[in-house]
């Protein structure tokens, strides 16, 4: 049984006094910027310093007083003040324009962001937390370990990273970076929260992606409401398998949810919000991509109001598992379509830049 949540986001992020600055609303700001002995109207430009120009620095914001920047500046040196920014550790860009970031935090760690550009579109993929601690089998993030989750600050920070570098707007960002978000759920709402609302990304253009921990779909589907609203982003579920037997053999968490309760909670999501579940599928060569499995993941989806989204595999140095070739893709995504399921192919940006999600990462730190 999951213990009751708050029905609004608002009642879960209240910042405490010494939290960055990154992650406050106008109204936080402006109330901290008079705790300073500054004029109100001076939260409304921090704040649009804050999330619209990126700044690093106070000193930056050219419309405060000099003297108080630079009493300010002082204060950040001495750590008593944050900003709430990272330091860009490495940057690897692909032909095909994507962008790698490795993103130092405060306190050493490094993290992993990645932005991906199209014609019309600027996509952030984002990292929830340090590592991961759920070992899946194929996944270059696993294999580093996990070492804390991320605040709500350090995720919004990569987004302005990903938009200050493309000196271009985002309008999409997936969690899908390193980490389980639904073991930071408390932050990750916050952050969502502040993207949508502070930066102005429309919830519509944010995923959430999963592999499913007991319980916290559908907490998040009850912290996710926004002002009597009910969330709008969207719920991505690893299954990576047709069965319960191959999925806990990739992914040894599944161990504890049979994959029966994984879709009966993605089903009261569903009824809870109202959106469609996407359900994401990594292909891998000789295991998982037959078309028997194939017609065995449409019995389990049947009646399902959902989406597949395939991937085929990025190969990482840890494991001996392979990409499928794309006849291969293609043929499974057709089986799934002949038996009415919605399904789509999703072709990795960005290969020649260590695109495996924690595969720049163990080669940069």
């Amino acid at each position: 049984m999951v213990s009751a949540v708050p029905s609004s986001v608002d009642s879960v992020t209240s910042t405490p006094p010494d939290a960055p600055l990154l992650g406050r609303s106008q109204a936080e700001l402006t109330a901290w910027i008079q705790e300073q002995g500054q004029p109100a109207y001076r939260g409304k430009q921090l704040h649009q310093w804050l999330y619209q120009r990126q700044a690093r620095s106070l000193m930056e914001i050219s419309v405060f007083p000099k003297v108080w920047r630079e009493q300010m500046t002082q204060r950040e040196h001495a750590g008593e003040l944050d900003l709430g920014r990272s330091k860009i550790h490495f940057r690897s860009v692909a032909p095909d324009g994507t962008v790698k970031f490795l993103l130092r935090l405060k306190d050493g760690h490094i993290i992993e962001t990645v932005g991906m550009p199209s014609d019309k579109r600027l996509t952030v993929c984002v990292s929830s937390q340090v590592g991961c601690p759920m070992a899946c089998d194929f996944c270059a993030t696993g294999k580093g370990g996990f070492q804390r989750n991320l605040t709500a600050a350090e995720i919004i920070d990569q987004v302005l990273t990903v938009q200050e570098d493309f000196d271009r707007r985002v309008s999409n960002l997936v969690f899908m970076g390193m980490g389980e978000p639904l073991l930071n759920t408390k932050e990750v709402v916050k952050a969502i929260h502040c993207l949508n609302q502070d930066v102005g990304i429309g919830q519509r253009g944010m995923t959430v992606s999963t592999v499913g921990i007991p319980g916290r779909i559908r907490q998040l589907a009850e912290m996710g409401t926004l002002d009597e609203r009910t969330p709008q982003f969207t719920l991505a579920v690893s299954l990576h398998a047709s069965n319960q037997e191959l999925r806990q053999k990739l992914i040894p968490t599944a161990r504890k949810y049979p994959f029966e309760d994984l879709l009966e909670e993605c089903r009261e999501y569903l009824l809870i919000t109202g959106r469609r579940v996407s359900f994401e599928y990594i292909l891998l060569a000789g295991l998982n991509d037959s078309l028997r499995q194939a017609d065995e993941l449409a019995k389990q989806l049947r009646g399902f109001q959902s989406h597949v989204n395939l991937i085929p595999y990025n190969p990482i140095t840890e494991v001996d598992y392979k990409r499928p070739s794309r006849e291969s893709v293609e043929g499974f995504a057709q089986r799934l379509r002949d038996r009415h399921i919605a399904t789509s192919v999703r072709y990795s940006r960005g290969l020649e830049a260590d695109a495996a999600c924690g595969q720049l990462r163990a080669q940069k730190v």
